[in-house]
């Protein structure tokens, strides 16, 4: 396999790829082997067919198979080689097949270099949490509220799973104490991805944006059409749409290329958040 890499930009290879030989030859006596045995050729039995006429009746379409399961093959084995961190499809072009030879030139997108620095410096506001006796009887005073009752009773805490109303108290301010270490960590969590993704400057992979570009505009238009904005209305306002969402895709983008997890490896300090880590741009993607 000959392989010619060429640098387009900080973040576009393109790889220009040839075989010959035994590889390409043998991958065509297996696709005709498959034709042969579903061919039906006048004056031959299934499978019986010589293979010059087989190559008569369907070389378009053996040269079609070839090309479907050589060129991915080909194409990893390729990529692999040249160690290259590929972050989308590839696209492919000069494709050039004969019965010994192959070959094709694919442009890739790559992960960038993301420099992280400055980890050591940020500030980690943690506060000790604590549950006041205020907050669970307003916990108690809207369980009250939604069942309509004046009274919090053994009979009410019973029906709601809990031995005693000192029970029911006793894991309403656990519920409390969750929820707050939850928000807490979140908070956490948005501080690190603040100084973070400032702290990275790196070139964006354009397929990777667009693909995020793409999916909240088709959002957009889905919440459109849920209001009621007729169609031709949200194809009107498509372009506005993705002028206006496209700094949050490069963002996004950012994000999830800075906090891919095996960056986070190197920063020991961030492992008690693991658990944790993207459950702020989940919610994001989720709103």
């Amino acid at each position: 396999m000959k392989i010619n890499v060429k640098k387009i930009d900080r973040n576009k290879r393109q790889l220009t790829v040839e075989v010959n030989g035994e590889i390409v030859t043998k991958k065509f006596e297996d696709v005709y082997a498959q034709i042969a045995k579903d061919a039906r050729v006048p004056g031959f039995r299934p499978g019986k067919a010589p293979r010059g006429i087989l190559e008569k009746h369907y070389s378009g379409i053996a040269h079609e198979e070839v090309l479907k399961s050589l060129i991915p093959e080909i194409y990893g084995q390729a990529v692999d080689s040249e160690k290259l961190d590929v972050v989308d499809l590839p696209q492919v072009s000069d494709v050039k097949l004969d019965k010994d030879n192959l070959s094709f030139t694919a442009t890739v997108e790559i992960k960038p270099q993301i420099p992280i620095k400055d980890y050591k410096g940020i500030k980690i506001n943690y506060k000790d949490i604590e549950v006041t006796a205020e907050q669970v009887k307003a916990k108690l005073d809207s369980i009250k509220e939604s069942r309509k009752i004046e009274t919090i009773d053994s009979a009410l805490a019973r029906s709601l799973g809990y031995p005693t109303v000192a029970d029911m108290e006793k894991a309403l301010g656990s519920q409390i104490y969750l929820q707050k270490e939850n928000e807490q960590r979140i908070k956490i969590e948005e501080e690190i991805i603040k100084h973070l993704i400032g702290a990275a400057n790196f070139n964006l992979p354009s397929s990777l944006v667009e693909r995020q570009l793409s999916e909240m505009v088709s959002h957009a238009k889905v919440e459109l059409a849920l209001r009621g904005v007729s169609e031709e209305e949200i194809k009107n306002q498509e372009s506005k749409l993705r002028e206006q969402l496209k700094p949050q895709a490069e963002e996004r983008v950012k994000i999830y290329l800075t906090l891919e997890i095996e960056s986070f490896l190197k920063f020991p300090f961030l492992h008690p958040f693991f658990p944790f880590l993207f459950h702020s741009l989940a919610l994001q993607e989720a709103g």
